[in-house]
C-alpha cells in the first residue's frame, strides 16, 4: 500500500489506460490512496502552472465566488502537483490556485504526485474538458493537443472522453480561423456557433469581415449562414461558369463539409474537397476511412 500511495498506483495506471479517460476518478484515486501525511501545505509562491494547461482565460467573476467559498469553507480538496526543479508544477487545481492568492493566502493542501508529461497532459486536459467551461478555442486546442500527444484518431478521442467524432472535427476546424476571430470566441464576443459558420470559409479577409459584422450588427448565426451562403457562392463562381445545383446537390454539401470540417463542393458527377495542408488531408483520409498505410 504504502508504494502504491507514493507512485501513481496500479489503480490509477489502469484509468489512465482505459478506454474512457474520466477525470473524477482518476483525482479520486489520488486522495483516497493518499495518506494523511502525504497531504501537505504548500506555498503558494513554489507553485507554477501546468504547461500543458489548455485554459488561457479564467473568468474573474467564477474565481472571485471560488474564492469566496474557500473563505468560508477552506480548501475543499487538496491540489494535485508534481515535484520540478524549482518548486511545484500543478497538474490539476489551478482554479484553486488563483482563489486562494485573491484571498491573499500563503498556502494550500497539495498531495505530491510523480507523473509522466503524457499523464500531466492528459489530466490537465481532462480536468478541463470534463470539469470546467473551456472557450470554444481551449477546448479545441486540447483536443489537438491530446490527438498529437497519445498519437490517436479523432474517433479514437470521441470514445475517450465521450464525443461524437464530428464534435471534435468541427471544434478542430475553429483551429483554422484568423487569430484575431480567435481572439473573438475566446473572449465570448462571438458564440460557438458563429464560429462554427465562419470555420468553414477559406477567404481570410471574409471570415475577418463578417466576424467583425457579429459584433457591430449583433447577428444571429442563422442570418451569419445566410450572408456566409451569399458570399461562398458569389466566390465560387466569379472566375469560372456559373454551374445551378440542383436543391438535393445543396444539402449533400451541407452534410460533406458538416462531417469533413473543410469546404466542398458537389457538381455534376464530381466532388471536390478542399485541404490546407498533408497533415488536413490525412484528417480526412482517417474520416473517410481511408488507409493509405
Amino acid at each position: 500500500m504504502e508504494n502504491k500511495r507514493r507512485a501513481l498506483g496500479k489503480g490509477l495506471e489502469q484509468l489512465f489506460n482505459s478506454e474512457n479517460l474520466d477525470f473524477d476518478k482518476i483525482e479520486n484515486e489520488i486522495v483516497e490512496t493518499a495518506a494523511k501525511d502525504e497531504i501537505i501545505n504548500i506555498k503558494l509562491s513554489e507553485l507554477r502552472s501546468n504547461p500543458y494547461q489548455p485554459r488561457k482565460v479564467f473568468e474573474e467573476e467564477a474565481l472571485s465566488e471560488l474564492a469566496e467559498s474557500i473563505k468560508e469553507n477552506g480548501v475543499f480538496q487538496p491540489i494535485i502537483v508534481k515535484k520540478s526543479i524549482k518548486g511545484y508544477e500543478i497538474v490539476a487545481g489551478e482554479r484553486r490556485v488563483k482563489a486562494c492568492l485573491k484571498l491573499g493566502l500563503e498556502t494550500i493542501p497539495a498531495i505530491v504526485r510523480d507523473f509522466s508529461d503524457e499523464q500531466m497532459m492528459q489530466i490537465a486536459l481532462l480536468e478541463n474538458l470534463q470539469r470546467e467551461d473551456l472557450n470554444a478555442v481551449e477546448e479545441a486546442e486540447a483536443y489537438r493537443s491530446i490527438i498529437e500527444a497519445l498519437q490517436i484518431t479523432q474517433e479514437e478521442l470521441g470514445k475517450k472522453i465521450g464525443k461524437s467524432r464530428s464534435h471534435i472535427t468541427n471544434m478542430l476546424g475553429i483551429l483554422n480561423l484568423p487569430s484575431s476571430v480567435q481572439d473573438m470566441v475566446s473572449y465570448n464576443k462571438i458564440s460557438m456557433g458563429h464560429a462554427r459558420v465562419l470555420s468553414k470559409l477559406s477567404d481570410i479577409k471574409q471570415v475577418e469581415n463578417l466576424a467583425q459584422r457579429i459584433i457591430k450588427e449583433d447577428l444571429s448565426v442563422r442570418k451569419l449562414e445566410e450572408l456566409a451562403s451569399t458570399e461562398l457562392r458569389k466566390n465560387e463562381y466569379t472566375f469560372k461558369r456559373k454551374e445551378i445545383k440542383t436543391k438535393e446537390y445543396y444539402y449533400i454539401e451541407e452534410k460533406l463539409k458538416e462531417e469533413l470540417g473543410t469546404k466542398v463542393l458537389v457538381s455534376k458527377n464530381k466532388i471536390q474537397i478542399n485541404f490546407d495542408s498533408d497533415k488536413d488531408l490525412n484528417r480526412i483520409l482517417e474520416i473517410l476511412n481511408i488507409d493509405i498505410s
